[in-house]
C-alpha cells in the first residue's frame, strides 16, 4: 500500500464510528465484509447473509446497499 492510500484510510477512520471496531482494516483488509462494487460512487451492493445486522446496510427492495465510507473506499481502490 502506498502512503496516500494509508493516509486516506486514516482520514476515513478518524471521521467515523464503527461498531465492528474497524476489523476490516486488520490483516491487510483480509476480513472485509461481502460487498461488491456496482458502479455507484457512494454505495456497494451488500452480499452478507444478514445485512440487517450492519449499521451501514441500507435496505432497498430485495437487497441492501453498503454505505460505509471505509468499505466503499477499500472496494474502489483494492477491488476487494
Amino acid at each position: 500500500m502506498d502512503e496516500e492510500f494509508k493516509q486516506k484510510i486514516e482520514e476515513i477512520v478518524e471521521g467515523m464510528d464503527c461498531a465492528k471496531e474497524f476489523k476490516c482494516c486488520e490483516d491487510n483488509f483480509a476480513n472485509v465484509c461481502k460487498a461488491k462494487d456496482i458502479g455507484i460512487e457512494t454505495f456497494l451492493e451488500c452480499s452478507e447473509e444478514e445485512p440487517q445486522k450492519c449499521e451501514f446496510a441500507l435496505p432497498f427492495g430485495n437487497s441492501h446497499f453498503c454505505q460505509c465510507p471505509l468499505r466503499i473506499y477499500i472496494a474502489k481502490k483494492l477491488n476487494k
